[in-house]
């Protein structure tokens, strides 16, 4: 597969726009998996490889092409600063793709949380403790937000292997797929991932 002539109008133009010449081999390879195939995917690359964009271009154009009526894309990480830090840089990149991105945590004004829950859409990003409180402080409203989520994007996987914060994460993510009728693919990136045959078990 051609993964560039895949990708969206508005992923090319940004990738024009940036200067790359080729895709990196994990954006390659990742868009293979997302575009061709309904499985899990798991991303393992080094720092700076590009794993955000490589989970984010197939699906940011598959949420082109068929635009979700919910939530589309559930994006967990395991702080608050990589949340903002990205939240930036999914910007970037959804600023001309008519895609939303929103943030969910404690610093976040109650006026945008309302925003989010009067017109769930696009791509939210949150820790796991914020995405508990969500379904404990706003359960009726879970079906809404999550009705039409497809993709759930684990950012630093290797960070939920440590300890009960792994088996609460997947635990969240059951529930909200449960409550919600949704069974989303969960796509997991790291850099540090040193049996990958055993976190792909976890993400799966």
């Amino acid at each position: 597969m051609d993964v560039y002539a895949r990708y969206s109008p508005a992923i090319r133009d940004y990738i024009y726009r940036s200067g790359w010449d080729t895709l990196r081999a994990v954006q390659a390879a990742a868009g293979e998996a997302i575009f061709s195939t309904d499985a899990h995917v798991l991303l393992s690359a080094s720092t700076a490889s590009g794993k955000t964009e490589a989970a984010f271009f197939p699906i940011i154009t598959l949420m082109q092409e068929r635009p979700p009526t919910s939530v589309g894309c559930l994006y967990l990480a395991p702080l608050k600063a990589l949340i903002n830090d990205q939240f930036m840089r999914l910007n970037d990149v959804c600023a001309e793709c008519d895609i939303p991105v929103w943030h969910w945590h404690g610093d976040v004004s109650p006026r945008e949380k309302k925003r989010l829950m009067r017109r769930p859409s696009g791509i939210l990003q949150i820790t796991p403790e914020s995405l508990e409180a969500m379904l404990l402080n706003r359960h009726a409203h879970i079906a809404a937000l999550f009705g039409d989520l497809r993709f759930i994007v684990i950012d630093e996987i290797h960070a939920f292997l440590r300890g009960d914060r792994g088996g609460q994460a997947m635990c969240l993510i059951e529930r909200i797929s449960r409550i919600a009728g949704v069974n989303p693919r969960r796509v997991g990136l790291s850099a540090t991932v040193g049996d990958p045959e055993a976190v792909g078990e976890f993400l799966a």
